[in-house]
């Protein structure tokens, strides 16, 4: 006959067993560990990860899809994470926007970075490379021109965008052979600035939204809207 105290040691170490059965992780194939069973983001990397998982649903679900609550749960954290970090939808898109600014401005820049390129080739390889992003990224380029809830007040927004528009405005310098002020502009440069962009956005736009579809049907047999985009730059910047 076993002894009281040994029966009740054997009892409190088939429970710890049983506990550390149920609590242990599974890992057997096929088995995905949540965002609790996985090591927890830091304080940075959370940040990022809430960026990266805005980018995804963007680009997925659209502007509409866009939610606090949708950005949450594609990340695999708690509701109330995105609001911790950047306050409400207004701060996420934001800081979002300012990421595909600088993506954008990248794209641009490596563009026409090589150094055998005339000022024409560097100006055609620009704009090309602008309507190039808006294809590759449709949803972060309408966040980017198309909404109303940017916060241009939050410095990484403002920066990205003055570093956007000093690009543009460097490009047209160049053409025309003059210094072009970033704080004021000659109306002559103010209009070359708007032109310039004018035809590169509307013309993104109306490819975005499916609105050239008819004009590039009637186009010659291989024609598309890479060629038309490439007579139209043609065209513009001999006249410039």
């Amino acid at each position: 006959m076993r002894k009281p105290e040994q029966a009740h040691t054997r009892t409190q170490s088939r429970a710890r067993e049983a506990a550390g059965r149920t609590t242990r992780p599974r890992t057997g194939r096929g088995h995905r560990p949540s965002r609790s069973e996985a090591a927890p983001y830091h304080h940075g990397a959370l940040r990022d990860a809430l960026l990266e998982a805005a980018e995804r649903v963007l680009e997925r679900d659209g502007l509409p899809g866009l939610t606090l609550r949708a950005v949450a749960r594609e990340a695999g954290v708690s509701h109330a994470a995105p609001t911790h970090h950047f306050g409400d939808l207004s701060g996420l898109v934001s800081e979002l926007a300012a990421i595909g600014f600088s993506q954008f401005n990248a794209a641009m820049a490596a563009a026409c970075s090589g150094g055998d390129l005339s000022i024409d080739q560097r100006a055609m390889a620009r704009a090309k490379a602008y309507v190039a992003y808006a294809q590759a990224h449709p949803g972060m380029y309408g966040l980017m021109f198309r909404t109303e809830r940017l916060d241009y007040s939050r410095p990484s927004l403002h920066e990205a965008a003055e570093a956007s528009f000093a690009g543009l405005a460097g490009a047209i310098a160049a053409k025309r052979h003059e210094t072009i002020s970033k704080d004021a502009l000659t109306l002559d440069q103010a209009a070359a600035i708007a032109r310039a962009w004018s035809l590169v956005h509307g013309f993104t736009m109306l490819l975005l939204d499916g609105r050239l579809e008819d004009i590039v049907h009637r186009l010659p047999e291989g024609g598309n809207a890479e060629m038309l985009l490439d007579a139209m730059l043609r065209t513009t910047v001999a006249k410039d």
